[in-house]
């Protein structure tokens, strides 16, 4: 990957973000959960990380919190087979490289909300519509201080809006990270108006 070590973490961690909610099987190769740098070869040793290497241990734990997110969510992989289960919001942000899209599990509830921000430039103020008036809790983030990102976010939740936008009569302010991507979830609980 291109980039400067702080990059190419971080598009990693984007990249396992959007393979893990994007519809499809998620498939990883020797090394990835980790960010090995070299090319995986039969007769040599395993290069495991050095304990203290922060960035490979964030993107570690990374990849334990989307397996645990995935096996959670039936939204992310119940309606995997079919395209009641994906819907996209923005597909033609290039001026912002921003893509966002939902997932449903076809059970009535909200569905996820998840927007990718593909540039080293966070976005501030950015309006998405969203199916469902309230809370929103961000459920996962790649950029999180955790995963040895920048920790740039929304503060774990946010309210949605009355300001239509893409389509909805609802929308919340969001703070994208760089490289990174965000998992919003309603609170169906707490999120009612």
């Amino acid at each position: 990957m291109p980039g400067d070590d702080w990059q190419r973490f971080a598009n990693l961690r984007l990249c396992l973000a959007m393979m893990w909610t994007h519809p499809g099987k998620k498939l990883l190769f020797m090394g990835c959960e980790f960010g090995q740098e070299d090319e995986w070869k039969v007769d040599a040793p395993f290069p495991w990380p050095h304990p203290y290497d922060e960035r490979r241990r964030g993107t570690m734990q990374l990849v334990r919190d989307l397996n645990a997110l995935y096996k959670a969510t039936p939204a992310l992989h119940r309606l995997d087979h079919t395209p009641d289960g994906f819907d996209w919001v923005i597909a033609d942000d290039n001026v912002n490289a921003v893509f966002a899209f939902t997932r449903s599990a076809g059970d009535g509830q909200p569905p996820l909300l998840i927007v990718a921000n593909m540039t080293p430039t966070p976005h501030q103020g950015y309006r998405i519509g969203v199916a469902a008036p309230g809370l929103w809790r961000e459920r996962l983030n790649s950029d999180a201080g955790l995963y040895s990102g920048s920790g740039l976010g929304n503060a774990g939740e946010m309210t949605a809006e009355a300001i239509a936008s893409h389509g909805q009569a609802h929308s919340l302010s969001l703070t994208l990270p760089p490289l990174a991507l965000i998992v919003l979830e309603h609170d169906s609980v707490g999120g009612k108006p």
